[in-house]
This record gives structure tokens, C-alpha cells and sequence, in this order.
């Protein structure tokens, strides 16, 4: 019953609205259009962009969507619904592990910890990656936890290296990378001492090759090793390299978890102070220390790597979702048994970082509304054409990042009081809603700004034959929006053919304001409009 109860829940928090608002530029709209293009061309063993090869991600995801698609439309909605449901099959897992490692109230407590804490909830109503991935490789590593204690242990071997397989037709190589020095730091750890037998490892090993060739293994049977080499070399690019330009600090991922994650993260933090009291029974007790191992190992692990890889992008340390909303659980649940107490540090700082997200809140409506008082002191004339968008905003609105704050302060005041448990359900439940509100009421705002005009021209678009190309910038939008069909002139490609060249129909162009001066002096380009930042040009008739 609780475990229905959990999944209607889950259900209510992801799906409603998921196609309340556009796809975002890039990770969003590219995957989605690697279904749509897969539904388009019937090609569904590789994945493609522009109906070219795209040697970034294997197809599993895509698959997803693909089916998605192939159900309700091609459409926002579709495109983010496959995670909504990996969603609430994590929110069903992690209630079953917690009760099976302590009892249901540290399931229901980590359920509500993943739930109630900002990016975790906010990317099971994503169309990106990472949410699936992430489910894939926590399995595994769950499973592969679950061999030394377990007497179907060559069982779960099998489904730790099926679950890997599953996260490496996801993401790709990295959920191998992660695993083998997840298992390398634990082994280390545990002083060269582990459940898990070379009979398991040969297992998981098999089992994971058996998964991922059912798309490498059909690709290089069907097509040559061409494809899976550009993937491979692409991987290691992305590992090596500032790719597209997102570079940053050792620290980024960091921050991100700590602001990102609130308020589970805070209680990361209470381990840092206090005698530890175990919350585990004696004859337990072996085990459920091992899986805190396992956690503070993966959370580590993938913290570490990521800080190390050039690539920064915030969902590159989601990973860590899991073993820092466990850990915060296990520490949110002895708070409510009261077999600890929290420092007043500890609540200064849930108390300083969920004042400042509320403020973050209220504020966004009054940039909104006293906009045109801040463009002054704005220098990027990008930021300012995007500001000029005409989005509805009201000063009450800040009522919400101000209700937000509110709660956050008497969460603390309950936790100061010892009304312990009141306190950590309010708080939780308090961040649960304000991500609702904030998912449905200010995205769709936000978005407007960022890329409503693109997004609306690109839509004008749809069904008409011509060409369609984003100049001075990257984007996968026009592709999507325009439900762009395979162009039978391969020299649709050659950018300097579509300005220059003998086309055979109508071509359009969209470039950003601060490029445009490369563009609308250009003999053979006409300007047919400029909102928000953006720029539209046709090709003059020759």
C-alpha cells in the first residue's frame, strides 16, 4: 500500500505540466530531437542531429523518448516523461532499500530528502540524461553492494552488471569509469578486504557486456566499427578537454551540490560535530555501515572526477544525488529519533542558504517588473534585448520567495525547540512546493527571456519546405521546433551555400544582436524582424 501511496505521489510531484514550457537549448531540445529524428528516418540504432551521426550519446535515452513520442506526439510533454517516470521508480527504490536497511521510516525520510531537495526533484521534470543514468548506475552499484550479504549473491551480480549495461547505453563508457574506481576506492578503504568474489566480478562483467552489446555489438555487426570509434574518441574528448566551452573551477561542483541540493546537503555537515550513534541494530549493523561506505565512496568518487574533468556542467556531479540524499537521510532520521542533535552552526547554515534562495525567489518578479531601472547598469546588450520581452510580472509575486523564507525560518525555530520532526517535515515539505511553484509559475517567465523569440519563430516555421539555420551560435532548437524533415541537397550543410549559393527554396536565419552586424549587411540577406535579442533574416529571392 505505501509503496502505491509513494508512486501516486511521485506521480503528482513529476508529471503534471512537463510541457508547461519549451524545451531548453541544448541538453533538452538536442536529446529530443534525437527521438524525433529517429522516429522521422526510422533509423533507431544510431543517433543522429540534423539527420547526420552524433556521436555523443548511445541511443537508450533517446529510445525512451522515441516511445514517448510514438505515444502522445512529438511534443514538450513527451520528451520529458520518460524521466518523470525514472522519477517515481527511484522515489519506489529508495523507500524499499531504506526499510529494507533500517525500517520504513528511513525509507519514507530518504524518499522525502531526494524529493524535497531542489535539483534533484527539479531534473525528474527534465528531459536530460542524467536522471536515467543516474538511476542505472546506483542500481548497479546497490546490487554490487547487496553480493556479500545476500545468499542469492551470483543473482545480484547479474543485476548490478545488467543495470551497468543499462547506464552505459545511457551515458556511455563514463558509467564504467565511475564504477571501477567507486570499487577501486572501496576495496582500498576496506583494507584490501571485499564481499565481492572474482566468480561476481566475472559475472557482473558479462552481464554488463551483454546489456550494451545489444546496441555496440548490432551496431559494429550492421555498420562497421566507424560509428563506435567516433563515439569512443568523442568520450575521451569530453573527459580531457573544455568541451564547447563549458570550463570553470575545481570547486564548481562544489558549490552546486551544496546551494543545488538544499537542504539535504546541510545535513552533510552534521557529520562534522557530535558523538555518531548508530541507528542500526547489532546484528545489522555490519551491514548497514557497509552501504554507508558505499555511499561516502560513490559520493566521492563522482565529486572528485568531476572536479578533475575540464567539462563542468551542472548536472555532471548528479550522480552524487544519491549518496548525499542517503547520508542526509541517515542523519535526518536520527535527528527524529532524537539520537542526535543539530549544532547551532548547523542551523545557521540551513538557515543562511535558504534565506538566500528565497531572496533569489522574490526576486526574479521585481527584475521583472523594475527591469527597466537595471538595464542601465547591464554592459551585455545580449541580456538587455532579452529583458525587453513582454512577461507578465507582479510585485506579490516576490510573496513566494518570501513564503519560502518564512517556512525556512520556522523550520529552524522548530528545530531549535526540538520539535525535531515537525521541523525537518516542514522544511522539506515547504521546498517540495516552492519547486512546484516555481517549476510551473516562473520557468515558463524565465524562459521567455532566454529564448521565447527563437523558440516562436522557429515554430512560424514548422511545415514549410525551406531552409532553417542558427548563425554566430550553436543551437538544436531550429531542428525541433520546426519539425525539420531530411534535405534531399546535401549542400544544406555548407552554411556559405545557403548564403551565397544557387538554393533550391527559401532559406532562413536567425542570429543573436551582438552578431548580427557580421549578418544584416549581408548582400544576399534580408532582415524580416528583431525581438528579444534576436535577429531574423530571409535570403533575398536571386
Amino acid at each position: 500500500m505505501k509503496y502505491l501511496l509513494i508512486a501516486l505521489v511521485a506521480g503528482l510531484l513529476f508529471i503534471p505540466f512537463l510541457g508547461a514550457v519549451h524545451l531548453f537549448d541544448w541538453d533538452e531540445i538536442n536529446f529530443a530531437e534525437a527521438a524525433r529524428e529517429m522516429i522521422v528516418s526510422h533509423n533507431y540504432s544510431q543517433v543522429q542531429i540534423d539527420f547526420r551521426p552524433f556521436w555523443e550519446k548511445p541511443p537508450l535515452f533517446i529510445w525512451m523518448q522515441a516511445g514517448s513520442m510514438l505515444l502522445f506526439g512529438v511534443n514538450d510533454f513527451a520528451a520529458r516523461l520518460p524521466n518523470a517516470i525514472i522519477g517515481i521508480a527511484t522515489l519506489i527504490s529508495l523507500f524499499a532499500i531504506g526499510k529494507k536497511l533500517v525500517d520504513e521510516k528511513m525509507g519514507m525520510w530518504w524518499a522525502l530528502v531526494y524529493a524535497g531537495s531542489w535539483l534533484p526533484h527539479f531534473y525528474f521534470k527534465s528531459g536530460i540524461i542524467d536522471p536515467t543514468f543516474n538511476f542505472f548506475i546506483f542500481l548497479a552499484i546497490y546490487f554490487a553492494y547487496r553480493i556479500a550479504y545476500s545468499a542469492k549473491s551470483y543473482r545480484m551480480a547479474m543485476l548490478s552488471g545488467f543495470f551497468l549495461g543499462l547506464a552505459v547505453l545511457t551515458k556511455g563508457p563514463v558509467a564504467i569509469l565511475v564504477s571501477m574506481l567507486a570499487l577501486l576506492v572501496y576495496f582500498l578503504w576496506n583494507k584490501f578486504r571485499i564481499g565481492i568474489k572474482l566468480a561476481h566480478l566475472g559475472l557482473i562483467a558479462l552481464f554488463a557486456s551483454i546489456t550494451t552489446l545489444l546496441w555496440f555489438g548490432y551496431e559494429i555487426l550492421a555498420h562497421g566499427w566507424w560509428f563506435v570509434n567516433e563515439f569512443v574518441a568523442y568520450q575521451i574528448r569530453l573527459l580531457t578537454t573544455e568541451d564547447a566551452g563549458h570550463g570553470g573551477p575545481f570547486l564548481y561542483h562544489w558549490i552546486v551540490l551544496i546551494i543545488g541540493c538544499f537542504p539535504a546537503s546541510i545535513f552533510l555537515f552534521t557529520y562534522i560535530s557530535g558523538r555518531k550513534k548508530s541507528i542500526y541494530s547489532k546484528p545489522a549493523a555490519t551491514e548497514q555501515k557497509d552501504f554507508k561506505v558505499w555511499m561516502w565512496v560513490l559520493f566521492w568518487v563522482v565529486l572528485i572526477l568531476f572536479s578533475i574533468v575540464k567539462t563542468k556542467i551542472v548536472h555532471y556531479s548528479s550522480l552524487c544525488y544519491f549518496p548525499l540524499s542517503f547520508l542526509a537521510a541517515y542523519q535526518v532520521y536520527k535527528l527524529a529519533e532524537g539520537r542526535i542533535r543539530m549544532r547551532g552552526w548547523n542551523i545557521a547554515l540551513l538557515l543562511f542558504i535558504g534565506i538566500v534562495l528565497g531572496i533569489a525567489i522574490a526576486a526574479l518578479p521585481l527584475v521583472g517588473v523594475y527591469k527597466d531601472m537595471l538595464i542601465p547598469y547591464i554592459g551585455d546588450k545580449f541580456a538587455v534585448a532579452n529583458l525587453q520581452a513582454q512577461v507578465p510580472w507582479s510585485a506579490a509575486e516576490a510573496g513566494y520567495g518570501l513564503a519560502y523564507v518564512l517556512l525556512v525560518i520556522i523550520s529552524a525555530i522548530l528545530l531549535i525547540k526540538r520539535k525535531t520532526s515537525k521541523g525537518l517535515i516542514c522544511l522539506f515539505v515547504s521546498t517540495i512546493l516552492v519547486i512546484q511553484v516555481t517549476v510551473v509559475h516562473f520557468v515558463p517567465k524565465v524562459e521567455r527571456y532566454s529564448q521565447g523569440a527563437a523558440i516562436d519563430f522557429f515554430i512560424s516555421l514548422q511545415g514549410k519546405d525551406v531552409y532553417v539555420k542558427a548563425l554566430g551560435y550553436h543551437s538544436y532548437a531550429q531542428h525541433y521546433y520546426t519539425r525539420e524533415q531530411p534535405h534531399t541537397n546535401k549542400n544544406y550543410y555548407n552554411t556559405d551555400w545557403l548564403l551565397n549559393g544557387q538554393i533550391d527554396k527559401p532559406a532562413y536565419f536567425i542570429c543573436r544582436i551582438t552578431d548580427s552586424e557580421e549578418y544584416i549587411h549581408h548582400p544576399n540577406l534580408e532582415v524580416i524582424g528583431e525581438k528579444n535579442g534576436f535577429v531574423f533574416m530571409k535570403r533575398k529571392q536571386l
